[in-house]
């Protein structure tokens, strides 16, 4: 268990990794790198959610264990609307998918949707923590 001075300091380092990020995802995105711009994508999104599962004295690093408690402590008490748990999905789907298939087709138009997507995402999370 950290304190609350390290808290701070580390929900700060997240939020800084998933705006780095950001800029990765779009440089990846601009030059057609849609295998590794939804990546970047997911990524920032779940950094950002670490930030926020910090907020609320929750850890972990497990993917599906950090959307879980975000669906059951965010979205289902209505913090957030549920259309951040669909991008979310979303981003970890692809990322998946980008991440372990072989042959994968990406479309430029779906990647730069979910690029914005990432961009509420960070907003309406950071507006929370």
């Amino acid at each position: 268990m950290i304190d609350d001075n390290q808290r701070d300091l580390l929900i700060q380092y997240r939020i800084s990794q998933a705006k780095e990020i950001v800029e990765d995802a779009k440089l990846l995105l601009e030059n057609q790198r849609l295998v590794s711009a939804s990546n970047r994508i997911y990524y920032s999104m779940f950094n950002m959610l670490l930030a926020l599962g910090l907020k609320y004295k929750f850890e972990t690093s497990k993917h599906l264990q950090l959307i879980g408690w975000f669906n059951k402590n965010i979205i289902k008490e209505k913090i957030l609307d549920a259309k951040y748990s669909r991008m979310l999905k979303k981003a970890y789907e692809y990322r998946t998918m980008a991440d372990y298939n072989d042959f994968i087709d990406l479309k430029f138009e779906d990647i730069s949707l979910m690029y914005d997507d990432m961009l509420k995402f960070i907003t309406a999370i950071e507006e929370i923590i």
